[in-house]
């Protein structure tokens, strides 16, 4: 594969965090006196900024209840919420791999800044990233302009870039940017609607993306789902 720069969604691409958020979006309705929503409601937001989920999730309450909310929100995953969020298996390893073999590594995240950093530091995968955009400093996915921003930033080409991404946002993104994409389906969005953005495979473990790049579209065309336009 002829890429340069491998840019990672975090929330449910390197990090197991879907249950951690919606928790704390529950949490945060509650305390601002709205009924909680279904899990899987709040489910299909994640991706977006806390804002532009709030928007989707609560289109009849004000611009003023929906910001209470994201400041209770972020209250609750920065500080109060113990609920789990390891990074899934072979993260670590992998994106080392990755970065040894001479790939610059990069994080495009529906998180805010402070929640990113905080992350980065908690996981220890700080070192191994050379640029990130957060949804609190720039557009939020869909829009692809946190890419674009990557790229100038890096000085990387777009088809010399891959979006790895487990949401529909993500490959949107992706595409908006004329910038390749892998789906990995262990996530937050189905496979067959991560295909229908027309990634260039779909992965069902991360340890997977290495073999595909190094493999390219021979990999296991048999057993796997490469969409290559469909």
């Amino acid at each position: 594969m002829a890429y340069e720069l491998l840019i990672f969604d975090w929330d449910g691409t390197l990090m197991d965090s879907a249950d951690r958020i919606i928790a704390c979006f529950r949490t945060a309705m509650t305390a601002c006196g709205l009924s909680p929503l279904p899990p899987e409601t709040i489910r299909s937001t994640i991706g977006l900024g806390v804002h532009e989920a709030l928007a989707r999730l609560l289109p009849d309450s004000s611009p003023e209840r929906r910001l209470e909310v994201a400041h209770c929100y972020h209250e609750h995953f920065l500080f109060k919420d113990t609920t789990p969020s390891p990074l899934f298996a072979d993260v670590e390893r992998e994106l080392a791999r990755l970065r040894e073999g001479g790939y610059q590594l990069a994080v495009a995240t529906g998180k805010s800044r402070r929640g990113l950093d905080r992350a980065l530091e908690i996981s220890g995968l700080a070192s191994l990233f050379v640029v990130s955009r957060c949804a609190s400093e720039t557009r939020s996915k869909p829009d692809p302009l946190m890419l674009k921003e990557i790229l100038a930033e890096t000085g990387v080409a777009a088809n010399a870039a891959l979006m790895v991404g487990d949401t529909t946002y993500d490959l949107e993104m992706a595409a908006r940017a004329r910038i390749d994409s892998v789906g990995v389906t262990y996530g937050c969005h189905a496979r067959t609607d991560l295909l229908a953005h027309k990634p260039r495979v779909c992965i069902d473990t991360f340890a997977e993306l290495g073999v595909w790049l190094r493999e390219g579209d021979t990999w296991d065309r048999r057993d796997r789902n490469v969409a290559r336009g469909g």
